[in-house]
């Protein structure tokens, strides 16, 4: 094994396929902010708890830093260019976007395969990244094919039969 050089490891971490999620929330004026995460994953069933990880230096970190929570939207298959718009920079990301905002003023995109409503219980340092971990208060799932990246590029799920075992 060698030590991590910084694109090889990027690389080697690429070998993990992920789902695509994009994270919404709002500044405390009810701007709508969001952006592109693939480090989303569950935590824990009792109490429901979710982690994703932000950039410190992405534009966006003061605002999840100081919101108090953010919705989760699990991309479906179909939704790459929603994916592609998130993850650039800009503040015009919500741009022929209908989106509405949820109680709390987060916005809800009108499509997803699953959302997650969360409060934001803890933040973490993470290296050059801060770890978020939230409350699920609500979610809704859909039955829908999910977005999956791996290798540095949008993937498809091999359909077929469910495993079995447990893991």
């Amino acid at each position: 094994m060698s030590q991590p050089d910084t694109r090889e490891f990027r690389d080697a971490l690429g070998q993990f396929a992920t789902g695509v999620t994009v994270m919404t929330t709002a500044t405390e004026e009810g701007k709508p902010v969001g952006v592109t995460a693939s480090s989303f994953n569950s935590v824990s069933l009792d109490p429901p708890l979710v982690l994703w990880s932000l950039a410190k230096s992405a534009a966006s970190m003061r605002v999840y830093e100081k919101s108090g929570g953010f919705n989760v939207h699990i991309l479906a298959a179909h939704q790459e260019e929603i994916s592609n718009q998130f993850a650039r920079p800009g503040d015009d990301k919500f741009r022929d976007i209908d989106w509405k905002p949820c109680d709390r003023g987060y916005p809800v995109l009108p499509e997803y395969a699953a959302l997650f409503r969360c409060e934001t219980k803890f933040q973490y340092e993470g290296g050059d990244h801060v770890i978020f971990v939230g409350k699920v208060m609500e979610y809704e799932t859909r039955n829908s094919p999910v977005l999956v990246f791996h290798q540095g590029a949008y993937a498809e799920l091999k359909s077929g039969t469910k495993a079995g075992g447990n893991l």
